[in-house]
């Protein structure tokens, strides 16, 4: 007779986070939870993060994934493999609290219109981190991450954006909570597709959110159900972060806004290099009238090569 399938999967994607994850995977099997099955995906770390794996849990399912491929194809290799109701993306980055798990799933359970589960992640002195965001629109380029943010700091864009106006302190329908946390039904995530692996590294939590939302599975943001996140644990090790962050932003809007989008992308692009030229140049001219004070301007000749092979894509 053969083993009822788990209620849920658990698929936790790492890379080069061994003592991350060896606390994630301890607060994951001390967790109240149903009949489980947990999958490490080990985007071929070189700190002994999967040997970590299979040395002290032996019930975890272990992918050793011989090349970095990025979150979303390692999310992926887990999805494929998952047998449980619903799944739980789970960054090696997070501890959940004890009744986090259970509460996501029960909360899912009850509420069968919805397709998507998310808690509250906190800081490790308890407090809220936010992270949940609108989907972003065609403003959303001009106004962040170009000197318009800079200038226009309480811009309405960016307050709707950033959902400025809402503390993460109640219960709600949300558009894009982080990845690092997120509970979704496997026999949804079978209908819409998985995680778009061209978005590499960012904007695939985004895209799967809109997907969703688009087939008419709403998002719920769980604020009881708590889970603490170590920001960037493994984003921060990749060295040309920022590069991938630019380059997947521009796949997605083009996926989702058309070519023409992607042209905007770029124009948005070019104009927070030209103001980071302007500022460095200004910062060379007032050490050289003799103001110490003022920081030694950055080299601009990495910033050109970034922004002319952006530019080609």
């Amino acid at each position: 007779m053969s083993e009822a399938p788990p209620r849920l999967s658990i698929v936790i994607p790492s890379w080069n986070t061994r003592d991350l994850l060896r606390v994630c995977l301890r607060t994951v099997f001390e967790a109240e939870r149903p009949s489980t099955e947990v999958i490490v995906v080990d985007n071929d770390s070189h700190d002994g993060s999967a040997d970590m794996v299979a040395a002290e849990f032996p019930d975890v399912h272990l992918i050793r994934n011989p090349t970095n491929d990025g979150f979303a194809k390692g999310c992926n290799l887990g999805i494929a493999v998952a047998t449980g109701e619903h799944v739980l993306i789970h960054n090696a980055d997070t501890e959940v609290y004890p009744d986090s798990i259970a509460r996501l799933v029960a909360w899912l359970d009850e509420h069968p219109e919805y397709g998507a589960a998310a808690p509250r992640l906190v800081n490790a002195d308890g407090s809220t981190q936010g992270g949940c965001m609108a989907f972003p629109s065609l403003a959303t380029p001009f106004y962040f991450g170009t000197p318009i943010e800079r200038w226009l700091p309480e811009s309405r864009e960016l307050r709707r954006y950033f959902l400025r106006d809402w503390d993460h302190e109640d219960d709600r329908d949300v558009d894009q909570p982080p990845a690092a946390c997120f509970l979704v039904r496997r026999a949804v995530l079978e209908e819409v597709g998985p995680f778009d692996e061209d978005l590499w590294l960012f904007f695939n939590d985004v895209d799967l959110s809109l997907r969703l939302a688009k087939a008419g599975y709403p998002t719920r943001f769980v604020h009881a159900a708590r889970v603490m996140h170590h920001v960037g644990a493994s984003t921060s090790q990749f060295a040309s972060m920022h590069v991938e962050w630019q380059k997947n932003r521009l796949v997605y809007y083009r996926k989702h806004f058309g070519r023409a989008a992607g042209w905007w992308v770029k124009l948005c692009v070019t104009l927070t290099f030209c103001d980071h030229v302007i500022r460095q140049a200004l910062r060379s001219a007032r050490r050289l009238v003799g103001s110490k004070s003022v920081p030694p301007p950055e080299p601009i000749v990495a910033y050109w090569h970034v922004y002319r092979k952006f530019l080609a894509r």
